[in-house]
């Protein structure tokens, strides 16, 4: 499909992917904007300007959402939502969830430029903190509206010590009137998501756009063991207590196992651990670290936890170390409605695309939203599969053609 003959305006949104990644901006490409922090912050205003500016009516919730609302002829309507995210892990890139946001206010947008008036409430909605790497605790804002969040989870703290809790005061939040954000069960419809694919599928296909059949089901842990702090030049081998090589056998544990069978699409990554005293010369008496496990057989996950519990048991058993496991998040793959997928095909054909269905292994905000209503994403090339790297790359004209699939997805099912 030439670019010329889309609907969507591909420079305005071009503009604003590029405006917004320079609120922070790291290095030459990439981001980081940590929830409920003041680039987070900076980067909520700029978007809530840029809705009103659209023709939205704009705010901000005491989850620290962004919800930019067009309405329908029937305003009791179920809402049709669009969206994703706009923060960023520490060492991130530009397009990560910010393209689903940017994207599906390009989308609304057009429509209003178009005199479409939908048939129903139409969202865009910007969630806070779907990464989860601030508070170690992810998809905070989408729960947050569904009234899922768990016991504790305003007590959660960052590196530095501030609780979450903190965070949303010092944002402009209020904990206290959590309940004012949250959706009456039903009042959503069908939530649309764009993303990058974050993966390799679409490059080595040559397809520019595809279309999300489901989202594996991530278990994330944090385990902490405990041995004994001795001198490094004094304590001999046998008698030590090491923490930290209880822990890196846990890892080469993980990893064999998830590459036992070299064709399931299963991953285990540990990608934070600390060290304490975390000093050259001391024999480390604890570390924690994050254990993030996934699979789209949620049996085969299971068989691989029970797996690496047994080998955790082993190892802290065998280096005389006491442990404690702390499941963050556990949930099975959901896959995308059929009847949403078979609009994406169906208007993908029209453009000439014919995008493919693949899986998705990250999870997204849609993966909450499952929950509560039918969902469908459409994911978007991405250079090399990379992502959370500020080499993370997609083509606007991809984007591009990604933002017009889910536009004439929204009329179709914002009008009917």
């Amino acid at each position: 499909m030439d670019v010329q003959t889309l609907t969507i305006n591909k420079e305005r949104l071009e503009k604003r992917i590029t405006e917004l990644s320079k609120i922070g901006k790291i290095g030459e490409t990439g981001v980081c904007r940590l929830t409920l922090s003041k680039e987070d912050r900076q980067a909520v205003e700029k978007v809530k300007s840029w809705m009103e500016e659209a023709g939205l009516s704009a705010r901000i919730d005491h989850f620290g959402n962004l919800i930019g609302r067009l309405e329908g002829s029937n305003p009791e309507a179920p809402i049709l939502m669009l969206g994703s995210h706009i923060d960023s892990q520490p060492y991130g890139g530009r397009f990560d969830g910010t393209i689903g946001v940017l994207g599906a206010l390009e989308v609304v947008q057009t429509m209003i430029e178009n005199n479409i008036t939908p048939s129903r409430p139409i969202e865009v909605i910007a969630f806070s903190d779907e990464e989860g790497c601030r508070f170690n605790k992810g998809l905070f804002g989408v729960r947050g509206i569904l009234g899922k969040l768990e016991e504790g989870e305003l007590e959660r703290t960052d590196k530095d010590g501030i609780s979450r809790r903190e965070a949303l005061l010092e944002f402009g939040c209020d904990p206290t009137k959590f309940e004012e954000s949250e959706y009456q069960k039903g009042s959503i419809g069908a939530f649309l998501e764009m993303h990058i694919e974050q993966g390799p599928v679409l490059e080595n296909k040559d397809k520019p756009v595809g279309i999300v059949t489901g989202i594996s089901g991530p278990l994330w842990l944090s385990v902490e063991l405990e041995g004994f702090a001795g001198h490094a030049g004094s304590v001999p081998m046998p008698m030590r207590r090491d923490a930290l090589v209880g822990a890196a056998k846990i890892i080469v544990a993980l990893n064999e196992l998830a590459s036992q069978d070299p064709d399931a699409p299963t991953v285990g990554t540990v990608g934070s651990l600390r060290v304490f005293p975390d000093s050259r010369n001391i024999i480390p008496e604890k570390v924690s670290f994050t254990i993030d496990l996934r699979d789209i057989d949620i049996s085969r996950r299971h068989r691989i936890e029970e797996q690496l519990r047994k080998k955790i048991e082993e190892i802290t058993e065998e280096h005389d170390l006491v442990c404690k496991i702390t499941e963050d998040t556990n949930s099975e793959p959901r896959y995308c409605a059929d009847e949403i997928k078979g609009i994406m095909k169906e208007e993908s054909v029209k453009m000439g695309l014919d995008a493919i269905e693949l899986m998705s292994g990250p999870f997204h905000d849609s993966l909450a939203m499952s929950y509560e209503c039918d969902y469908g994403m459409i994911f978007v090339r991405c250079k090399d599969g990379i992502s959370h790297n500020p080499k993370e790359f997609a083509t606007f004209e991809d984007i591009s053609l990604g933002t017009e699939l889910l536009y004439r997805t929204t009329v179709r099912m914002g009008t009917e």
